[in-house]
């Protein structure tokens, strides 16, 4: 079977005017709290694309580790690629997909580091393995081999052998503050649904996109 023969049908459910929210960030936790419900794998995996300031993409799954009506918060190693491009460029796409519902969001928006004391607390909620990894990598640096990283955590589980584990200065969140919010339901013939919200002089606007 060749990648063109792969072909699906969308009917499991409809998207109206009526059904949506008139806040998209409780709709997004609607539709997030269906998707926990239907058992979809990793609910809260996302696909970050960011750009560096001459508008060079790069795209990477990561997980949604924060909600609220200021926006989508994830945590990584501020000395990344994404870091990195995300401090010269502070805007960002979300895109998640749950395929059980035949459902998927996108997210645009610009993009703020979260305060020391969030990432704190979010830091010290981790496993102590996690932590203990946030000291031990260096995300997105060539590595001369895997050895290099093992006698690292190594060295970092004898350090804090004692299990408290700082948070790194180069390790916190990010937030994208939404500035547009799709969401997506799959329908029949590609007849899709799309109700678009963009944030307008501070209020939301709702349209409907054709599919």
């Amino acid at each position: 079977m060749s990648i063109a023969d792969i072909r699906k049908d969308y009917r499991r459910h409809v998207l109206t005017e009526q059904d949506v929210d008139a806040d998209p960030i409780a709709q997004f936790q609607r539709w997030f709290d269906e998707a926990i419900a239907a058992a979809v794998v990793e609910p809260n995996a996302m696909c970050l694309a960011t750009a560096t300031p001459d508008a060079y993409p790069s795209a990477r799954m990561v997980l949604l580790k924060g909600l609220d009506p200021r926006g989508f918060v994830f945590y990584t190693d501020y000395r990344s690629r994404k870091g990195q491009e995300l401090s010269d460029n502070p805007h960002a796409s979300l895109c998640f997909f749950w395929a059980e519902l035949e459902r998927q969001v996108r997210v645009n928006g610009a993009v703020q580091r979260v305060s020391r004391s969030e990432s704190q607390a979010y830091f010290q909620s981790r496993p102590l393995p996690s932590r203990v990894g946030a000291w031990t990598s260096h995300q997105s640096m060539v590595l001369r081999d895997r050895a290099v990283l093992e006698q690292e955590l190594t060295d970092n589980e004898a350090r804090f052998a004692g299990g408290d584990v700082p948070l790194p200065d180069h390790w916190g969140g990010f937030r994208v503050v939404p500035d547009e919010i799709e969401f997506w339901q799959g329908r029949e013939s590609r007849l899709h649904d799309r109700i678009q919200f963009r944030r307008e002089s501070g209020v939301w606007v709702r349209r409907r996109l054709s599919p």
